[in-house]
């Protein structure tokens, strides 16, 4: 008990200091807290994601936009990961997209080919694949996701910024 205290006592006085200081460090603060503290440090990053230096892909080439995002599917030239939790996926989702949620993102991309195709129902993404896309509701978690996957070695891996309801609108859903 006395360690989650410690643990939620960190947590929010990195919380408290990402609005005192830099977006920069505030990065390089709540990555260090998402690792040590995994339970507490997803919350960190909601912090600092609208921070275009927080890593909104500040390279153009990690965004994909909606004309992107059409062709790869029609052409079906893609993996797409739905970040959002099940009952956002639930109630609506682009198609041919798998929804691995924020929270079990990095522990998902550990597991082996074999156990997360048995878990996911489709091939495991590989490091060096460059058709690997997250999206969300509105691209901040599929930036984190990004960020995840980037740190895991998946180098190649984008992000559809617009998010679902920019899909939603381009649709006329």
């Amino acid at each position: 008990m006395l360690s989650l205290i410690s643990s939620l006592h960190s947590a929010l006085v990195f919380t408290m200091l990402s609005y005192v200081l830099s977006r920069s460090f505030c990065q390089v603060v709540a990555e260090v807290n998402r690792r040590s503290y995994p339970t507490v440090g997803a919350v960190i990053p909601t912090f600092t994601t609208s921070s275009p230096a927080r890593g909104e892909a500040s390279d153009n080439a990690s965004v994909v936009t909606y004309s992107q995002l059409k062709s790869m599917l029609s052409s079906r030239d893609i993996q797409l990961f739905d970040v959002r939790n099940p009952d956002e996926y639930q109630a609506g989702r682009i198609a041919d997209s798998v929804n691995i949620p924020l929270g079990i993102l990095e522990e998902s991309l550990k597991l082996s080919p074999e156990l997360f195709q048995q878990k996911f129902e489709v091939k495991a993404p590989g490091k060096e694949d460059d058709n690997l896309v997250f999206y969300c509701r509105s691209g901040n978690r599929s930036n984190t996701a990004l960020n995840i996957a980037r740190g895991l070695g998946f180098n190649r891996v984008r992000h559809y910024k617009g998010g679902f309801i920019e899909w939603a609108e381009q649709e006329g859903k």
